[in-house]
């Protein structure tokens, strides 16, 4: 090392050392999970356990297989490649990456090569001197200089207080959150597609049962009709049987329209044109999962709306260390070293060498600053308030989500039951009701009432399974995926 370098970088040796001791201080608080107070016991405690906390699960795979319908699981997977809200969350994600790495940067030196050359010209010709002839000697003109350079250059800020290191922190917890919000999109997604195919096939259904309504109709209106020239019907009855066998039409025409604006639904979903998708058309109803007797509460940790909620509240908390670091000067090691010449043939000389070393001192201390400091310590301080009481609003709506489709699921399930007595009861009315009539014991009106009893039995039937369906769908969906253990 020569010696006028070493003599100028000793007496700063104790300031570095002293600096770089002081590195890696934070001023953000130390972080908590915000605190919530859990009920000893749910409202619908018979299918819901209280459980100790665990380590949060990612969402399962392939959870909606559940329901056993393979025309759903090839529409999850098209719809995991071309739906396009998941897409804008995935660039968002990215976005957070970046910005990541970006607040990473300033941890390490900067290094920088740059050359350049320039030619100038300065000031005007010189004046000489007059000889005893009276002659101007020594008369100079100011001649263009070249100046060629080549240097390297290196700096580092010293993180003194913890700005960067705060600043990557916050980086850091907003890159989770950000993949947690892919989770949630994704899951609410899945769960969306889920619903409206069930609804699909719910239209579908509906539409079997009119058109074996509107057939049965027929044969009733043609009865009636046979009848009515035998002279044993009156023209009241044939106007009671076309009346009805219209509105049933009227209500296919219905049904058809909405099983049409589903599928669009779907194709929507995909990301896909209305035009570039059609949905082979069933007339069933994938059945429901079973829900077990008792969930635990553990399964809510895995939620990604919870969990994106919970790293909000870490970015939050880790900005505090970034507003309080500003009231802190920043120090910044910074050195050179190159070739300056006026020639470019012997630039690398020796002669043309030239140097400078730090550490630079670059002072931020405001003596007055109008409170804009202060003001942006509060700022983060009241951020974290709200995070948090985000997050805790994301629980209490977590949990009553669960709790109402936990109700739900289970009454539904009785409902259906129930319901299934009520079509086999009503289709029994009907049937001793055609053969009073054919005896002409009752009017017509009376096999109308029972015919439509049993239409809206049927229909009744169909709505509580599909209603079943969305509430084990939204369950699933509520408590992250799955009831059982989670499958690797």
């Amino acid at each position: 090392m020569r010696s006028d370098l070493r003599h100028g970088f000793l007496p700063a040796l104790p300031v570095v050392l002293a600096v770089l001791a002081l590195s890696g201080c934070k001023f953000a608080p130390a972080y908590q999970v915000p605190s919530f107070e859990m009920a000893p016991a749910y409202k619908e405690n018979a299918l819901w356990q209280q459980a100790s906390p665990a380590e949060p699960s990612a969402v399962p795979e392939a959870w909606w297989t559940m329901f056993g319908d393979a025309e759903l699981n090839r529409l999850q997977d098209l719809a995991a490649a071309g739906n396009q809200t998941l897409a804008g969350t995935l660039a968002q994600l990215r976005i957070a990456q970046a910005a990541l790495d970006a607040s990473r940067a300033p941890l390490l030196p900067t290094l920088g090569v740059n050359a350049g050359g320039t030619r100038s010209k300065t000031g005007s010709a010189s004046s000489g001197t007059v000889d005893a002839n009276g002659n101007v000697v020594g008369n100079t003109s100011a001649r263009p200089r070249n100046v060629f350079t080549l240097q390297a250059s290196a700096s580092w800020e010293l993180d003194l207080w913890g700005r960067i290191s705060s600043g990557v922190d916050v980086a850091n917890a907003r890159v989770q959150a950000s993949a947690d919000d892919l989770a949630a999109a994704r899951l609410s997604m899945q769960a969306s597609l889920a619903q409206t195919y069930f609804a699909v096939r719910a239209a579908e259904a509906q539409l079997a049962v009119l058109d074996d309504t509107i057939a049965a109709y027929e044969r009733s209106l043609q009865l009636t009709r046979n009848r009515y020239t035998s002279g044993v019907a009156s023209a009241a009855d044939v106007a009671q049987a076309e009346s009805q066998l219209y509105s049933t039409r009227a209500q296919r025409l219905e049904s058809a329209l909405s099983r049409a604006q589903l599928e669009h639904a779907l194709a929507a979903l995909l990301g896909r044109a209305p035009a570039d998708f059609t949905l082979a058309p069933t007339a069933s109803l994938p059945e429901a999962p079973v829900v077990p007797v008792a969930l635990p509460a553990a399964l809510l940790q895995r939620r990604p709306d919870i969990a994106a909620a919970e790293r909000r509240v870490a970015a939050a908390n880790a900005q505090i260390g970034v507003a309080r670091a500003g009231f802190f000067p920043a120090l910044t090691l910074s050195s050179a070293v190159g070739y300056r010449s006026s020639t470019l043939s012997d630039i690398a000389s020796a002669p043309n060498l030239f140097w400078s070393i730090g550490p630079a001192l670059a002072l931020s201390l405001p003596v007055f600053d109008g409170g804009a400091l202060r003001a942006a310590v509060n700022s983060a301080d009241a951020n974290v308030q709200a995070a948090a009481a985000t997050y805790r609003q994301t629980v209490v709506t977590a949990l009553q989500e669960v709790e109402d489709n936990l109700v739900a699921a289970a009454a539904l399930q009785e409902e259906l039951g129930v319901q299934q007595q009520a079509l086999v009861a009503a289709q029994k009315a009907l049937d001793v009701t055609n053969n009073q009539y054919r005896a002409g014991i009752v009017s017509y009106l009376n096999v109308v009432t029972a015919q439509s009893t049993v239409l809206s039995a049927r229909r009744s039937l169909l709505d509580v399974r599909n209603r079943r369906l969305v509430a084990v769908n939204i369950l699933l969906k509520n408590i992250g995926g799955t009831w059982g253990a989670v499958r690797g």
